[in-house]
């Protein structure tokens, strides 16, 4: 494997306490190393360049039944969307849902080294993991739902906290998942029968729990297992004007728990996709409708055991698609565009709807100000991490957009000024009181140091100390001269000039010339299952589901052959 020195570049890495420094980083044996220990390394150089870690994607969608569904019945999204095929690099295509190739090449070039495949259905996980292995450059993880699972409501129900967990293990192994994810607690099992859990205290229909028993069990089962990753949820009521009290409840489920694993991560919930939560008022019309970010970032600056993502708003035409199945039935009817639902058996239903963020309506730009205020509130960086709930408020494409907006408030105000209902959005949101602007130090935070913890990969990536994993960026932004342009921050960030990913050369003077040799990361929990769990089980695939136990499992000679499996010790 070849030898890299990335010379005279600004090095940012936080876990260092590095921050714009001009020093060396070399790569050898697909590890980072210190510089003294490269001899005849190939030299690159990065003079007046930006050096950061590989980044870490916390939370999109880009692979699974869901993501296909949108990318078949929105072909008008392709049509001005692709880039032809280039030496290595294959053709790809797709705006808001790219071809798993257009959302490898992509993460690349924006520096991203690994990628989390945030809701993976059980029953089709094999699909998602077809997808996955079919995403060239990238490292990837899945996330199984959980929390309108049959199996689990039954357990929590009965406060069964350790056949909640072994039922956990058991999935995660059959479905290689790398965590727990909980979507609309109880909701979307109550969509079956045209209801919904709007509260965490609603009962679920026909099992007698709550969603408050699913969020506060699936947190205890999850550090019962001591898993890498904290328990990963989405509320109920997203998209409802005056959900932020539901949010806060739902995040006061974490109160008195503490993370155990040996991981070193410190939360025990992360909340995703933050800026669908945070509305207060009790309709979408400007006078009634108005931001709650500073109430809710009162409550998680107040914690230490929660971490939560943006889900930042990024004013474009998008394809939402979410577990949470109720949700998309009434946006489609709020936009009148075309729909889809699925039910999974006894896992979770899905829908997918084409939506159009008007940068010119009140709506639109107030649910952006929302999502940057919640960044912008946050006091410590290495617990907020930047997404767009890919491609729910916009295409992962827009990250860089993203770090322009919380980077430069000229940026920001350009948007308000541009919108006919800016005063009217600065009147209902607190956008117009933040003059902050990040800085390179904690955008690294975020996407490098934060994200990496929170999954509970900081001993391989987001950083740039010797032995973690050899993926280095280097950005086209010299922050001597260009932070103060807001085009050229997006720019940079979109385009990497170098990718180094575990030690091999992947983009070469901005071009991508490999297809890298991409890993799937799962989680052996180690616990067996429960005698109660196996008979629950055995009975059940017989009585319910279209499948065998044996052809719901994903094999990893097929599905995932180049693996990396993490065990768990047992404590």
């Amino acid at each position: 494997m070849a030898e890299y020195i990335i010379k005279n570049g600004f090095v940012v890495d936080p876990t260092q306490g590095i921050n714009c420094e001009k020093m060396d980083v070399a790569v050898k044996d697909g590890k980072i190393v210190d510089a003294s220990e490269v001899k005849g390394a190939k030299a690159i150089d990065a003079s007046g360049k930006l050096v950061m870690a590989g980044a870490v994607d916390v939370h999109s969608h880009s692979a699974g039944p869901k993501v296909n569904v949108g990318r078949n019945f929105r072909p008008e999204d392709k049509l001005n969307f692709y880039k032809p095929a280039k030496g290595v690099k294959r053709m790809e295509a797709g705006f808001s849902v790219p071809t798993t190739l257009g959302s490898g090449y992509t993460f690349a070039r924006m520096g991203y080294g690994f990628v989390t495949e945030a809701a993976m259905p059980p029953l089709y996980a094999r699909h998602v993991h077809e997808e996955m292995r079919d995403t060239p450059i990238v490292d990837e993880a899945a996330l199984p739902v959980f929390g309108n699972n049959w199996f689990v409501m039954e357990y929590l129900k009965n406060n069964e906290v350790e056949n909640t967990a072994s039922y956990i293990s058991w999935l995660l192994k059959m479905t290689k998942g790398y965590g727990v994810k909980c979507v609309n607690p109880g909701g979307t099992e109550a969509w079956g029968w045209g209801m919904n859990c709007l509260t965490i205290d609603d009962p679920v229909p026909f099992f007698d729990v709550t969603p408050k028993q699913i969020i506060t069990g699936l947190i205890e089962a999850n550090e019962y297992l001591r898993l890498p990753h904290s328990m990963h949820v989405h509320s109920n009521s997203l998209g409802e004007p005056g959900n932020y009290q539901i949010t806060i409840d739902s995040l006061k489920c974490a109160e008195g728990i503490k993370a155990d694993n040996d991981f070193g991560r410190d939360q025990v919930l992360h909340h995703t996709h933050l800026q669908f939560h945070s509305y207060g008022g009790d309709s979408y019309m400007s006078k009634r409708f108005e931001s709650k970010s500073k109430e809710v970032m009162n409550y998680f600056n107040s914690t230490e055991n929660l971490t939560f993502d943006m889900g930042c708003v990024t004013l474009d035409e998008t394809t939402t698609m979410t577990a949470d199945g109720p949700f998309e039935y009434h946006l489609s009817h709020m936009n009148n565009l075309k729909w889809v639902n699925k039910d999974v058996e006894l896992e979770t239903a899905a829908g997918v709807v084409p939506f159009i963020y008007n940068p010119n309506s009140f709506i639109g730009v107030a649910q952006w100000a929302i999502g940057l205020e919640l960044a912008l509130l946050c006091k410590d960086m290495k617990k907020c991490f930047v997404t767009t709930d890919a491609p729910n408020a916009g295409p992962v494409h827009r990250y860089p957009r993203v770090i322009k907006w919380l980077m430069s408030l000229n940026s920001r105000n350009e948007i308000l000024d541009a919108c006919k209902f800016g005063d009217s959005v600065r009147n209902q949101c607190y956008i117009g009181e933040l003059d902050r602007e990040l800085s390179l130090y904690e955008i690294a935070e975020m996407t490098r140091q934060g994200a990496a913890k929170m999954l509970g990969l900081s001993n391989m990536f987001g950083s740039l100390k010797p032995g973690m994993e050899g993926d280095v960026v280097v950005y086209p932004l010299n922050p001597e001269n260009d932070l103060g342009d807001g085009e050229k921050i997006e720019h940079a960030f979109g385009n990497a000039e170098y990718f180094i990913k575990k030690g091999e050369l992947i983009i070469n003077e901005s071009d991508i010339i490999s297809n890298g040799s991409k890993r799937t990361f799962w989680v052996n929990a180690g616990k067996e299952l429960t005698p109660q769990v196996e008979r629950d089980v055995s009975e059940r695939f017989k009585k319910y589901y279209t499948v065998t136990r044996n052809n719901y499992e994903v094999k990893e000679h097929h599905y995932v052959p180049n693996e990396y499996m993490i065990e768990v010790k047992a404590a």
